[in-house]
């Protein structure tokens, strides 16, 4: 052991070594931590950078129904977001603070970047005229505002609104490439100026500030198909101007959490719904998809409880190539019937019915969900003179139909009937303390020709956007919705829908 006196034996420079070691060290430390976050800064390194922005997605996800490309643009448009922002340091909290010099809006401003509103009253559904130009003053509804809950919110019209979209494809770094119309060479703009108008009452603007408030706390989860991401991503980049969310995802959800309010923003893959697998089942081969049209999707079911509010999407994967199964029997397949001689009992209409029953349903008898539950209607496609690969096209549209140019899409309506048909029957199966509600926005869409990225699908120079000679137009999406977009009035009617559900019952409990 040893004595006190053995410390005047070790030399006298020891302790000024010692303090230079650890002083070289934790500077050495400091310097790689430096440049380390200098480079994660700079730019994505790997998948593992990439996915804080963008969302960690289960990579045998099958996406879209049309084809996605490379990704490449969510970095493109992440460091086009970036190149405007200038981030300060917060001295009361020492939290960055990000500040948008793309206009005069800065976080925490209620106006969205919309100011003061413009409407123009029009007849015939969209027609722009130079009648009653009114000034709307407001910034959207307020909390406590009263709630007109007889109004029908999806009976309008389409009026002009020329103070401009919620947001611009550079003020948002989530929105997928594919729809970001103006990044990739839409020479156009007005699409992105028309709101819906309901007859018999207005629909407040998007308010940022006021959704989260509303949402203090809570969960909000879109699962379904790649038209749920279209929308999640619309209202996280109206959300994105008034806070910078943190990416929370993983490989079974896209998450994102607004600090200020402790709300989540989810969003589940889910092409049907429905219980899917590849695996062979009696006459049905290995690789063709089969659908347990009576089983809900278990891969989300099991985060239910977790959520205060979900949205439904899905249909158009209904036109894909599947088996239906349903009480363990084959009984119906889209582009597959091998065996002519049996007869096919379910077709791809019938099948949608039955799997919007089977989801709605679900969710009504799930024992420890007590949330609500949103189902959008189908989402119109506007394929005219064919479909998305026979040369359908809606290239030139440039404003919402009028009554007198509507094209009746027999598709739409049928799937919308199966669709309304299957919620009802679902209502009348509930035994939780859940809600569900039907977001019935496919009339007002059928108007919305103008509202799809056509051929502007990428941002190369080169791609092709004109009929060729023989008057076939070049490939294009006439099924997603470009960002800023008509997309963004379903969030509207969400917040709208949410207001009535949280702000007027808790008002008017009877």
């Amino acid at each position: 052991m040893m004595s006190s006196s053995s410390f005047k034996e070790i030399p006298a420079m020891a302790y000024p070594r010692t303090l230079v070691s650890i002083v070289a060290s934790a500077g050495g430390l400091a310097v790689f931590l430096l440049i380390a976050s200098s480079l994660l800064i700079s730019g994505p390194i790997g998948s593992t950078f990439s996915s804080y922005f963008y969302g960690v997605v289960d990579h045998t996800e099958k996406d879209d129904l049309l084809s996605s490309g490379d990704g490449s643009g969510n970095r493109d448009a992440f460091e086009a977001f970036r190149s405007n922002l200038t981030i300060r340091n917060n001295s009361d909290s020492g939290d960055a603070v990000v500040e948008s010099q793309i206009g005069e809006m800065k976080p925490g401003d209620s106006r969205n970047m919309r100011g003061q509103e413009k409407v123009v009253n029009v007849t015939n559904n969209a027609e722009k005229g130079s009648t009653n130009v009114q000034k709307n003053n407001t910034n959207g509804a307020n909390l406590t505002d009263s709630v007109n809950t007889d109004c029908d919110l999806y009976a309008g019209k389409w009026v002009y609104d020329s103070t401009g979209p919620l947001y611009t494809n550079s003020s948002c770094p989530v929105l997928t490439q594919m729809q970001n119309c103006q990044g990739n060479g839409r020479p156009d703009k007005e699409y992105e100026n028309w709101r819906w108008k309901p007859a018999q009452c207005n629909l407040p603007q998007f308010d940022a500030m006021k959704f989260l408030e509303l949402m203090s706390g809570k969960t909000l989860a879109f699962v379904g198909d790649s038209v749920a991401r279209n929308q999640m991503e619309s209202l996280l980049c109206i959300l994105w101007q008034v806070e910078v969310p943190k990416n929370r995802g993983n490989k079974k959800m896209q998450r994102y959490y607004f600090r200020s309010t402790s709300t989540m923003i989810v969003r589940i893959w889910s092409s049907w719904l429905v219980h899917q697998t590849p695996e062979p089942f009696d006459f049905a081969p290995t690789g063709v998809d089969k659908l347990h049209l009576d089983l809900p999707d278990e891969r989300f079911m099991e985060f239910v409880p977790n959520f205060d509010v979900i949205v439904l999407s899905s249909g158009h994967w209904f036109a894909k190539k599947s088996v239906y199964i349903l009480n363990n029997e084959i009984v119906g397949g889209q582009l597959w019937w091998p065996d002519k001689s049996r007869q096919m009992k379910v077709n791809n209409v019938d099948a949608f019915g039955i799997s919007v029953e089977t989801i709605v349903t679900a969710m009504l008898k799930h024992p420890n969900y007590t949330g609500l539950t949103i189902l959008r209607s189908f989402s119109p496609d506007h394929y005219e003179g064919g479909a998305w690969n026979t040369g359908g096209s809606c290239t030139g549209k440039e404003k919402p139909a009028v009554d007198k140019d509507l094209v009746e899409n027999g598709f739409t309506n049928i799937m919308h009937e199966k669709q309304v048909a299957g919620f009802n029957k679902a209502i009348k199966k509930q035994t939780n303390k859940s809600k569900a509600i039907l977001m019935d926005i496919t009339k007002a869409f059928s108007y919305r020709h103008d509202g799809h990225p056509g051929p502007y699908r990428s941002p190369d120079p080169n791609k092709i956007t004109k009929r060729g000679p023989d008057g076939r137009p070049p490939p294009q999406d006439c099924l997603h919705w470009c960002m800023p977009g008509p997309v963004d009035t379903w969030n509207e009617l969400v917040f709208e829908i949410l207001r009535r559900e949280f702000v007027a019952k808790k008002s008017n409990p009877s």
